[in-house]
């Protein structure tokens, strides 16, 4: 069972940028699409972006396109999530995922199937 940790969460100003970063335990990372979610308070875990297998392909939420740029490090089993211009409704816990077959393109957003613990990102206005 693949570990996924997400790190590079806190505390940061409206306008603001942060990158997070998921690191696999795994060494088959390269072969799985990858995404990230995250978790309002009161809310449902949703979808923010996805990057498939090979990182050609690359979708993201309306609420974070040109702000939020995925990308992956298959050499280092690591997932990346830049964050730009954030705005306090992005405020949330956010989650890295592996879809469950191998050699996806990883959207639609429905076959994740492993995740991490998540890392909290709280943006202040």
């Amino acid at each position: 069972q693949v570990q996924l940790v997400e790190s590079g969460g806190g505390l940061v100003q409206a306008g603001d940028s942060l990158r997070l970063s998921c690191s696999a335990s795994e060494g088959t990372f390269s072969r799985y699409a990858m995404g990230w979610f995250r978790q309002a308070p009161g809310k449902e875990r949703v979808f923010v972006a996805s990057i498939d297998w090979s990182a050609r392909t690359a979708k993201y939420a309306d609420s974070v396109r040109g702000r939020f740029t995925i990308s992956r490090d298959n050499a280092k089993n690591t997932l990346y999530l830049q964050m730009t211009s954030l705005k306090s409704e992005d405020t949330a816990i956010y989650y890295c995922a592996k879809e469950r077959m191998p050699w996806g393109l990883g959207y639609p957003p429905t076959g994740f199937a492993s995740w991490g613990r998540g890392t909290q990102v709280t943006v202040s206005s």
